[in-house]
């Protein structure tokens, strides 16, 4: 597996220096989010300048983040934001990133049509040469474990190869099982985000800010790891945090002590990682 940084790990550092900092800490990849690229040429720089970055790091982008909106606007407004997802999908695939996130409504409780939604997005999304991610979120009215989303998946067109992304806070924040993952299709898992969930707080009670560096909470995390392992995967994981505790640190620091979390855990899964 290749072991890769999501930016929103080190959020306050401007972005030129997060490909800076992934890179000398010793990441295969990034992730990059999309208003850090808006931002960044809002403010004067070119998406050449993002390139140029990676390219000088060694750099690999594994996924884009990401096309929101499209799982609860109506008529115009849903054209519009399929309009923004196709603007997204182009920066991804110009920046090297297969895969591009789209997350489900924060307030608007079920899924019934997401199939023929997310069928939308995988379209569009293969025009531009990547791939759109059907994303869960723990703490999401609509579409927040696993179970759920598989049952979206089977829904959509299977020639458009539908996939969803793990993430291990995810999964122990809201009703996701080790046995849950081992019924997941392996081909429907495209990429795995890693982190832990704070002690104390209880599973179904957390939010994104709640997330702590690997090995710091508590989630069984080598449980899932090699489950992933003994179902074949052997892509990316990515470590994506939303601390202000860690984004308070050098963010060189974080980047490495993350990197070493993650590369620990992967050995005590027995998972084989490359540099």
């Amino acid at each position: 597996m290749r072991l890769s940084l999501n930016s929103s790990t080190i959020k306050p550092t401007p972005l030129i220096d997060k490909i800076k900092i992934a890179g000398e800490a010793g990441y295969r990849g990034i992730e990059l989010w999309a208003v850090d690229i808006y931002e960044y040429v809002g403010r004067g720089g070119e998406v050449s300048d993002v390139e140029k970055a990676l390219s000088d790091h060694g750099l690999e982008v594994p996924a884009l983040i990401a096309v929101r909106s499209w799982g609860e606007t109506q008529n115009r407004e849903y054209d519009l934001a399929l309009d923004e997802g196709r603007r997204r999908f182009e920066l991804a695939n110009r920046v090297g990133a297969p895969l591009v996130i789209c997350t489900p409504p924060i307030e608007q409780p079920g899924f019934s049509d997401f199939h023929e939604r997310y069928n939308d997005l995988l379209r569009i999304a293969r025009e531009a040469g990547v791939q759109a991610v059907l994303e869960y979120i723990s703490f999401f009215a609509s579409l927040n474990n696993v179970p759920d989303t598989v049952s979206v998946l089977e829904k959509c067109d299977p020639d458009l190869n539908p996939v969803t992304i793990l993430d291990a806070f995810h999964n122990w924040n809201n009703r996701t099982t080790l046995e849950d993952i081992r019924a997941l299709p392996l081909k429907q898992i495209s990429h795995y985000h890693i982190n832990d969930a704070a002690p104390g707080i209880p599973s179904g009670e957390q939010v994104d800010s709640d997330r702590v560096m690997v090995g710091d909470g508590v989630i069984d995390l080598k449980a899932e790891l090699s489950v992933l392992r003994e179902k074949g995967y052997d892509k990316w994981l990515s470590l994506e945090l939303f601390s202000e505790e860690w984004w308070a640190k050098d963010p060189l620091e974080c980047a490495k002590v993350g990197l070493e979390r993650m590369e620990q855990v992967c050995s005590e899964s027995g998972i084989q990682v490359t540099r």
